[in-house]
């Protein structure tokens, strides 16, 4: 089978005072044509490392890919140049980007960063990039789009920076859309209009979609299959239902507790012990076995690989594998 994004075997490290840190440690995963997948994980996991390397976007910064493919409609981005690199962004492969006001730049007014993707990759005149560009700013709920298309981004909120991004990424509707954090920033009416926006450009454009979150409740809103990583590493995979109803992981079982239900009276909310391990001090075995409420002595000397069931699933944990046990497991149900 053919997939539109292949990530095989992607290893990424970052180099301090003649140090290199692994933060990326083997991740595979496919992504079919007109796909959302949603890629799930606390902060330090490995979710935006791995969306900037498939960008090839780690140039100016310490980390480097040390190993692994990446192809895109059938090409290895990892063996193209610069110049092809610059041709696929936008064009083909676009991203919405974690932190906005950053993203921007701060001395070009709003209009003008948005119409020089469009004129680019559309081949729009001039008066037309301007239309649609204020169409777009329209379309993700911006007001008075006609004035912010003559405003910096330092007049503009937080929120208000993040729906640009957004207008500026789905503006040349691309094949593959990677939406880093797409709606944190953003206020809950709003972020409905955007997943909303999105899954219209799923449906209208077959355009695939890589969603990079924190927020379980987003994933269950829009995604087909859903990527849990934990320590640079994938630990589970699935479809978005099944893994919700029937995690097959410790720490996707904790993430999806840690969700607050809907009236369910709740003193505080449950969160997972712990902390991501730093990656240069990695534990030994399983990685999550410091947090683990099922962790065994296996768990602490042999780290599990990720197993393929039958109908897909995929799990890295020795709770389901033939060394392990599954006595005293007990996964809370959520419908999603």
């Amino acid at each position: 089978m053919s997939y539109l994004l292949e990530v095989n075997n992607l290893k990424v490290g970052f180099t301090l005072d003649n140090h290199t840190t692994q933060v990326v440690r083997g991740v595979s995963f496919e992504v079919n044509k007109g796909e959302i997948v949603g890629i799930v994980g606390e902060s330090g996991c490995g979710k935006s490392v791995t969306s900037l390397s498939m960008m090839r976007l780690l140039k100016g910064t310490s980390g480097k890919i040390q190993e692994g493919e990446i192809w895109f409609n059938d090409r290895n981005l990892l063996h193209l140049t610069e110049k092809e690199m610059r041709h696929i962004r936008g064009n083909n492969v676009s991203m919405i980007f974690q932190d906005p006001m950053t993203s921007l730049n701060p001395v070009l007014k709003i209009g003008k960063q948005l119409t020089q993707g469009i004129r680019l990759h559309l081949n729009y005149s001039k008066s037309r990039a301007k239309e649609y560009a204020i169409e777009m700013l329209k379309s993700v709920g911006i007001p008075r789009s006609e004035s912010i298309m003559n405003e910096y981004p330092h007049q503009l909120s937080g929120g208000m920076c993040q729906r640009v991004m957004i207008a500026m990424a789905m503006s040349c509707k691309p094949e593959l859309l990677i939406a880093d954090e797409p709606t944190t920033a953003l206020d809950v009416t709003i972020q409905a209009q955007i997943l909303e926006l999105m899954k219209q450009l799923r449906d209208e454009n077959d355009t695939t979609i890589l969603m990079i979150t924190h927020d379980l409740g987003v994933v269950s809103e829009i995604c087909d299959r859903v990527i849990v990583m934990y320590a640079g590493t994938v630990i589970e995979e699935g479809k978005t239902k099944e893994v919700f109803n029937d995690p097959k992981h410790p720490y996707t079982e904790g993430l999806i507790q840690s969700m607050p239900k809907i009236g369910e009276e709740q003193s505080r909310l449950y969160a997972i012990p712990g902390q991501v391990p730093d990656h240069a001090h990695m534990p030994k075995g399983c990685k999550f076995a410091p947090r683990c409420p099922y962790v065994m002595d296996l768990c602490k000397e042999k780290e599990p690989s990720l197993v393929t069931e039958a109908d897909s699933r995929q799990h890295r944990c020795w709770l389901f594998q033939g060394e392990g046990i599954q006595d005293g497991k007990g996964s809370e149900k959520v419908d999603v």
